[in-house]
């Protein structure tokens, strides 16, 4: 079965969440595909019919079974990856979410994540990340 988001002739539009929960971030490593390895905060692929609040809180529920709260956009981002031939590969526009912690302790989906932790943002810069990670957590700090 091949991949539908692999060679797209459009965009995904995903979500994600800045989980806020007493000055520390959750934050997830991917175990497979394209970000495999690197940290990144929990999200996913906003489904047809589902609104984009539906969507994160669903998504963070699946990869981490936390209980969320959005509250406001912190930013996007745009995922864009060519192949050799300089092919579009992939394309996710993200939608990034600030959002509170509910209920709930990371208990990460281990097909799709091999680690979720709660974090001080200054632990990121050690990190290997997603582009602009530090600015969409420090944005949704400052909006929470």
């Amino acid at each position: 079965m091949t991949d539908p988001r692999a060679y797209p002739d459009r965009p995904f539009l995903a979500v994600s969440a800045a989980i806020i929960r007493d000055g520390k971030v959750l934050i997830i490593r991917r175990a497979a595909g394209l970000a495999s390895g690197i940290y990144t905060l929990p999200g996913g692929v906003v489904e047809a019919g589902e609104t984009l609040t539906d969507a994160v809180v669903r998504e963070v529920r699946e990869e981490t079974a936390v209980a969320i709260e959005p509250v406001t956009l912190a930013g996007y981002r745009e995922m864009i990856v060519r192949d050799g031939d300089t092919r579009v590969a992939r394309h996710f526009v993200i939608l990034c979410f600030a959002a509170r912690w509910i209920s709930g302790e990371p208990a990460p989906d281990l097909s799709e994540i091999s680690e979720a932790a709660w974090r001080h943002p200054d632990e990121l810069k050690s990190l290997k990340t997603t582009q602009g990670l530090q600015e969409i957590v420090a944005e949704a700090m400052a909006k929470l």
